[in-house]
């Protein structure tokens, strides 16, 4: 470890705002505690907690921020307190407060406000990538970690079993980083992490997502809205929900997703679906034309081939952790990064290091509950089962606010209701089906 001065912030605390540019510097070679590669929440959020933790700590993004990322922007309660946890609540301090969610479909709509008394606060929020991101890099540079954006990392020697050496690109020419541990936070589809074994498992469900930003009025509303019937301009039932997140001001992030696995994949044009969901709620929202619209591809509840080595680990998207019922990873972005930081003493010490180390930690973390969402996620692939169930649903409040509680993972070890156990209860027997019934067609953060 490193007992040299902090790095220069390169990244304003603020949340919007021109980052500062640096012109190009000769490369150089360099050593260090922990490479962090990618600079999104899971990454700068694991270059925090190494830099506080007294490792040296170098992150490098391919991209220059402030930079915009395909997401809803919203965060569940989970997620506030994560961010909150990290030191870093205070970045919510001007945006709205959401309540919960209001459901809308099958003729009627439903009020479910986020739970209270348990381990999460009883609030949402919702906050652009591009503002978020921004500052959780700043603050990463503020806890002391070197920052290198416009670096891409395109080689990784780990021909030893070990990763020896990250090869990196940037304005001033290659360079080479030896780092004792190497943390992938790129996203599942970095080609990094695919050199180190790390595959997303796409005929599991997934989730596919078009996302867009427009004017209105309401842009304070404290609710999250979520249409759970959608149609296209013919009245025809299409697959999918759609979102509305109020980001305060006058803006608002509107979007729609749809699920889907190799047997059933989601026939939908996500792009065309929003523009078709936006006019049927213009009206409403006094919403203008949807704007930055871009889409994604979710990997979602663990399912990739792989997550460690000796002194390497994927965090956040990059080991699929999103949670399969709604979309959201940056609570799971937050919370691995933590994690993986606070078992680098324990790996330093077995000579497997971080190998089995970190996916059983992650099993045991969010297994059962993935498992169980992968499990209702691909039911609800089945075509007509939401038509046939919404109306009852909606019909039933109590019954959709225990769906939206579990939807967004809100329950904890600590709780002990009804509901609680019996969600870790099922969570448990669909995890021991996968390792018995399905080990290497279902895997949880890879093969056992």
């Amino acid at each position: 470890m490193s007992d040299r001065p902090s790095a220069p912030r390169t990244v304003p605390r603020q949340d919007d705002g021109d980052v500062p540019s640096t012109a190009p510097r000769p490369p150089l070679d360099r050593t260090c505690d922990v490479l962090v590669v990618g600079g999104g929440p899971a990454g700068s959020a694991a270059a925090i907690h190494a830099a506080r933790s007294g490792r040296e700590t170098v992150v490098v993004d391919m991209r220059t921020f402030p930079r915009d990322k395909t997401c809803g922007d919203g965060l569940t309660p989970r997620a506030v307190a994560a961010l909150d946890e990290l030191g870093a609540g205070h970045l919510l301090a001007d945006r709205p407060a959401h309540r919960g969610l209001k459901l809308h479909g099958f003729g009627g709509s439903v009020t479910a406000p986020w739970p209270t008394g348990g381990g999460f606060p009883g609030r949402g929020s919702a906050v652009t990538r591009m503002s978020l991101d921004a500052a959780l890099l700043g603050l990463a540079a503020d806890a002391g970690a070197e920052v290198l954006q416009g670096v891409k990392a395109v080689d990784v020697d780990h021909t030893t079993g070990l990763v020896t050496s990250v090869t990196c690109e940037g304005p001033g020419g290659r360079f080479t980083v030896r780092p004792r541990v190497l943390l992938l936070a790129e996203g599942v589809r970095s080609s990094l992490a695919r050199d180190l074994g790390v595959v997303w498992l796409r005929g599991l469900v997934h989730g596919v997502a078009a996302r867009s930003y427009c004017s209105t009025p309401r842009g304070d509303e404290p609710w999250i809205h979520s249409h759970l019937e959608l149609r296209d301009d013919d009245g025809t039932a299409q697959p999918g929900y759609g979102w509305i997140f109020p980001l305060g001001g006058d803006r608002v992030n509107l979007g729609c997703g749809a699920l889907s696995t190799a047997a059933r994949p989601a026939r939908v044009n996500t792009r065309r679906l929003l523009t078709q969901y936006a006019g049927q709620c213009r009206e409403e929202w006094s919403l203008g034309e949807p704007e930055d619209v871009a889409g994604a591809l979710l990997p979602m509840g663990g399912a990739v081939t792989r997550v460690a080595g000796v002194n390497w680990a994927a965090l956040g998207d990059t080991a699929a952790c999103v949670n399969p019922l709604n979309g959201e990873g940056i609570d799971y972005a937050l919370e691995t990064a933590r994690d993986v930081v606070a078992l680098l003493d324990d790996a330093a010490r077995t000579p497997d290091g971080l190998r089995h180390l970190w996916p059983a930690h992650l099993r045991e973390r969010y297994g059962a509950a993935f498992s169980l969402a992968r499990r209702l996620a691909t039911v609800l692939t089945m075509p007509g089962l939401l038509a046939a169930v919404g109306p009852v649903g909606m019909r039933t409040p109590g019954l959709m606010g225990t769906a939206a509680r579990l939807m967004g993972n809100l329950v904890t070890p600590a709780d002990t209701d009804v509901v609680a156990r019996l969600w870790r209860g099922a969570g448990r027997l669909s995890a021991g089906a996968d390792r018995v019934l399905a080990a290497e067609s279902r895997p949880l953060f890879g093969r056992v």
